[in-house]
């Protein structure tokens, strides 16, 4: 199976690249799946009901959200509606929507996506994501009741993706970091079998600040002080992610960071 994970898309210059390229990349690498981080495509906060729709309809299969999952208000009703949203599985327990689901892919086959939140250096005290992944890893076992699995681990600390990671080895196909906005550089099969980078990096204009225009985030580290808005840098977006080809067992086969257009070096399968 080859599934395509895309990291965090921001604002109008991603949507704009992720409805314009993502068609051709799916068949030119004969994609199965398509997995996108959407939790800062609205405006750079959260993700509306109508952008998600976009996303869905322009051939990405499942999404998944972060900590900033609910910021555009009409996505916790749309999110109990819309199977193929994903908010984190260590979210408040209140919290609308699944934190895993089951996918149906091509000729049979099945890929479950699951997403957690990190505690290192985050905002607010989610709950300690092991426990909830492990509880669906028992459930779901690749080569018995799955053909794949991926973990979106949204997090700040690159020490607890790692980890994260390391908990996960063999049991699922890809554990990828999400969040940080930077692609790392340590895209790898783990001993036991598991694809791992820990950070997509993101769908958006890297001629920014993790995405947003440069002059205000620039300006509170100087002073300290907030004046306006953070708002989407605009200019030519780069596609970032991660393609993890699977073995029938389910584990990883080859994995292959992507980039894409704009101002980052390319990468290519």
């Amino acid at each position: 199976m080859n599934v395509l994970f895309l990291g965090d898309v921001v604002g109008r210059t991603g949507r704009d690249a992720i409805e314009k390229n993502l068609i051709g990349l799916r068949l030119k690498w004969q994609i199965d799946f398509v997995i996108l981080n959407g939790e800062n495509a609205s405006a750079g906060f959260g993700l509306s009901a109508q952008h998600a729709e976009k996303f869905l309809n322009c051939g990405v299969d499942c999404i998944t959200l972060g900590d900033h999952a609910f910021d555009q208000a009409d996505m916790v009703k749309f999110i109990e509606n819309e199977s193929r949203i994903i908010r984190p599985l260590n979210f408040a327990k209140s919290a609308p929507g699944r934190g895993s689901k089951i996918f149906d892919v091509n000729k049979g086959k099945k890929i479950l996506v699951a997403q957690v939140l990190g505690q290192v250096f985050m905002k607010r005290p989610f709950s300690e994501p092991f426990s909830y992944l492990d509880k669906e890893l028992e459930k779901y076992r690749m080569g018995t009741n799955v053909d794949a699995i991926v973990i979106d681990v949204h997090a700040e600390a690159t020490s607890e993706k790692m980890a994260i990671g390391h908990w996960c080895d063999g049991r699922a196909s890809l554990v990828v970091g999400t969040h940080t906005h930077v692609p790392t550089a340590d895209t790898k099969i783990l001993s036991n079998g598991t694809a791992y980078q820990t950070d997509a990096g993101m769908c958006g204009d890297y001629d920014s600040v993790i995405g947003m225009e440069k002059q205000e985030p620039i300006r509170r580290f100087v002073t300290g002080m907030p004046k306006e808005r953070f708002v989407p840098a605009k200019n030519e977006a780069t596609l970032c992610g991660v393609l993890v080809r699977t073995n029938l067992d389910g584990k990883a086969k080859e994995v292959f960071p992507f980039r894409c257009g704009g101002d980052l070096l390319q990468s290519t399968p």
